[in-house]
């Protein structure tokens, strides 16, 4: 895991490079989860949370204002709301694999095989914070939010390289699971929760919903900057769209972009 800001700066050249097309209880200390998710476009007032508890937020800000700081480039995982676009995914079928086969065998896979777990995403976050809050008191006196940005630093490498023991599966795939989510909550259509302001967007120049490019088939090697458009735009009116429903972009000028 490189430090937070060359993180942030690898995400904006990966964003240049390749484009920012991302998709995305086994211990108690937790409330009771609820069984839906709050549809697409409903908005969720500040502090609201479908799965996490508090406690267990304020562990997963923590590690998205470690792992996508708020710095020069612009707002961070955290400002851009990035923890409840995970908190939304754990609460709905993602979180409980609805949709995955669970009956096993389990043996170890290759990295090549992916996800191989009997947990769900669910389980796995419930149980690695309390694991990982644990470890922190024990060894560093505090919770994992309440230590210094240092310790969080190498609490995260630690977990990146397996080096951290928990109970129930290996702190590499949690910390891949949580850097994963990170990603698609930060680079996501706002609409699900993340992206606030579009602020992933805007750091790497994604325009959002697709325009009509015809008229700039013949145009090479050269920058498209506009106005970054969601989903949640096209839906409620914000944006004007062409005679085939496509939205018009607006485009930046070089200063601006």
């Amino acid at each position: 895991m490189e430090e937070s800001p060359h993180r942030r700066r690898l995400l904006k050249q990966l964003g240049i490079l390749g484009g920012a097309a991302l998709p995305a209880q086994a211990l108690a200390h937790a409330s009771g989860v609820h069984a839906s998710v709050a549809p697409p476009d409903s908005p969720l007032s500040a502090g609201t949370y479908l799965f996490f508890t508090r406690w267990e937020a304020a562990f997963i800000d923590a590690a998205l204002s470690r792992l996508i700081p708020n710095d020069e480039l612009g707002p961070g995982a955290v400002e851009a709301g990035v923890t409840y676009f995970i908190d939304r995914q754990l609460a709905g079928a993602w979180g409980a694999h609805a949709h995955n086969y669970r009956q096993g065998p389990w043996p170890q896979g290759t990295p090549e095989q992916g996800f191989q777990s009997p947990l769900t995403p669910q389980e796995i976050y419930r149980a690695a914070i309390v694991d990982i809050d644990r470890y922190c008191v024990r060894d560093l006196g505090a919770a994992f939010a309440e230590i210094s940005g240092d310790a969080q630093e190498r609490v995260l490498h630690d977990l990146q390289a397996g080096r951290t023991a928990l109970p129930a599966f290996s702190s590499s795939m949690f910390f891949e699971m949580l850097w994963t989510n990170a990603q698609e909550g930060f680079f996501s259509d706002p609409m699900y929760g993340g992206n606030v302001g579009k602020a992933g967007w805007e750091l790497v120049g994604f325009p959002g919903v697709a325009a009509a490019y015809t008229d700039l088939v013949e145009k090479h090697n050269e920058p498209y900057r506009a106005v970054p458009v969601s989903i949640a735009d096209v839906r409620q009116g914000r944006v004007q769209l062409d005679e085939h429903g496509h939205p018009v972009h607006v485009l930046l000028s070089g200063k601006d972009g």
